[in-house]
């Protein structure tokens, strides 16, 4: 008879073999300048572990769980490849290491959109030699529990590795390079079709009183989920949509044959997908793609997102403002964050040229708009106009990229000539029959984009009764009225999901961001779960 033997513990521990860090310390890292530098990782209880770069040295011991963590004095920013050494009963080097400034880039699909696939997209790729911009991409993977480590790798931008870095954040890093001359970091954290409460943390959700249907309607679905029978159901709408794609083909060649346009196929059903092991479970990318990066000495984060919560746009004003204040907690530091606020799509909506209808894009932009204009350090990069109408990812990340940009070299970076923003909404006045509108950002001048007079904004009356407006600029603001609205009691800009025409913006060319002025109840008032949304979200 064999026997089979169990290692001891300690022996087991010993094979360790020393020190160990997460993977976004490694090889091309970008050190955030001009502030203390966290380094940590893994060691033998009670190993003495010491870190080096440059003429810098230092040390600590481990903790008897293992973890050890050190503070690098504030480093200056250099372009010049350096040697991070990590030493403990092993040693390790780092290579090519650079200090300058260093962002998270997080979000969903159009955070995600690649270098390769944005406008111009082969000219940007060849001239993408910049060795002192480098992006680490997070490997996307779900988890239900925080975890210590990520897969990525540091990446330098050049022809051969820029097409697949995350666009919006490549060109705004690129940007911000070229006016501070300093090598730039990105840690790309993004995943399409993702919402916001999956970027944040369980414990953050839990105290927030709009998130309990919604977390109690996970639960659920995760103690009902039936795996074989949703594998059933979906083999029999497989099926199905088998049999509906044979008949539309058989349709679609009579259809050539008398030469007529083709019928679109039916979209393929989804297979099922178990809610425990879902990247859209509350927290499951906080927990997998943030946790692991928190403490990482960084200066900001830009975050593209909030397609996905269109539906649940009034509850999005809880929920961004419990991320954003979430990860500043971990992070202990109140540091810059800047939003993308979504751009004009169609939404797969008919365009409309009737005033006063219900929008839940518009309503998710207000909900951006709203964080970016409360929380401190926050500001709203407005994309209304480089949007395409049938295409919920624009191609123009180059001005998104340098719109976010703007902000930075505006508020973080002394750059005080610089206009950050295109018209952002403060206040309101009623004089009369006229609504007179006061913005910040509004630069040197009110203009409108085209030269004309301003389109998209439409008032009401006590009726409820929402017409098409006229606008003018005198100086600083905008008087709206209308000639049948002799007592408005709101106006409305660009609020639609494709606000066709609207064109104000300030002498720098920067749009205004869409607003309102009524207080109105919003169409998404009270939808606080995805289980309950009555359509599905955009992709």
């Amino acid at each position: 008879m064999k026997r089979f033997f169990v290692l001891p513990f300690l022996f087991v521990a010993s094979l360790r073999a020393g020190v160990s860090l997460p993977s976004i310390f490694s090889d091309g890292m970008v050190l955030q300048q001009a502030q203390l530098v966290p380094v940590w990782g893994k060691a033998d209880a009670g190993e003495a572990v010491k870190v080096t770069l440059g003429d810098q040295t230092q040390s600590t011991t481990a903790t008897k769980n293992g973890t050890w963590r050190i503070m690098l004095n504030p480093l200056n920013a250099n372009a010049e490849p350096a040697d991070l050494v990590v030493t403990g009963k092993n040693t390790l080097t780092f290579k090519n290491v650079l200090v300058g400034e260093v962002w998270v880039c997080s979000g969903q699909s159009n955070m995600g959109m690649t270098v390769n696939r944005s406008l111009n997209a082969e000219a940007e790729m060849a001239a993408a030699k910049f060795p002192a911009i480098r992006m680490f991409t997070v490997e996307r993977t779900p988890s239900l529990k925080p975890q210590a480590d990520c897969k990525g790798t540091w990446q330098e931008a050049n022809p051969q590795n820029v097409g697949t870095f995350s666009a919006a954040g490549f060109f705004f890093g690129r940007h911000l390079h070229q006016v501070l001359k300093v090598p730039v970091g990105l840690i790309n954290t993004s995943w399409g079709g993702t919402r916001v409460e999956a970027w944040t943390s369980s414990e953050a959700l839990a105290e927030r009183p709009c998130a309990q249907e919604m977390l109690a309607d996970w639960k659920d679905a995760i103690k009902k989920w039936d795996a074989p029978l949703q594998q059933s159901i979906f083999e029999k709408a497989k099926a199905d949509w088998q049999e509906k794609v044979k008949l539309v083909d058989a349709q679609n060649k009579q259809l050539a044959k008398d030469d007529k346009l083709k019928l679109n196929k039916p979209a393929a059903p989804r297979p099922p997908e178990d809610p425990s092991k879902s990247q859209h479970h509350p927290a499951s990318l906080y927990n997998s793609m943030v946790a692991p990066l928190i403490g990482y000495g960084m200066k900001g984060a830009i975050w593209y997102q909030g397609e996905s919560n269109q539906r649940r746009a009034f509850q999005y004003q809880e929920l961004l403002p419990t991320m954003i204040n979430d990860w500043r907690k971990r992070w202990e530091s109140e540091f810059p964050f800047y939003i993308v606020q979504l751009a004009n799509y169609g939404n797969k909506q008919p365009v409309s040229s009737e005033p006063g209808l219900a929008d839940t894009w518009a309503e998710l932009q207000e909900a951006q708009y709203l964080t970016a204009i409360t929380l401190p350090k926050c500001g709203l990069a407005v994309t209304n106009d480089i949007g395409e109408e049938k295409d919920i990812h624009p191609k123009n990340k180059q001005e998104v990229g340098r719109r976010l940009a703007l902000w930075a070299l505006a508020k973080d970076y002394g750059k005080t000539g610089t206009v950050p923003s295109g018209p952002l909404y403060r206040s309101s006045t009623i004089s009369g029959d006229k609504v007179r509108i006061q913005f910040d950002y509004t630069g040197t001048s009110l203009k409108t984009r085209d030269g004309g007079e301003l389109k998209h904004f439409q008032i009401v009356g006590a009726d409820k009764k929402w017409v098409w407006a006229k606008a003018k600029i005198e100086g600083n603001e905008v008087v709206v009225w209308h000639d049948s609205v002799k007592q408005p009691i709101g106006v409305r800009y660009a609020w639609a999901a494709w606000p066709q025409g609207a064109n104000l913006t300030n002498a720098e060319g920067l749009p205004a961001s869409c607003f309102r002025t009524d207080d109105f109840l919003p169409s998404t008032l009270g939808v606080t779960s995805p289980f309950k949304e009555a359509t599905a979200v955009a992709p």
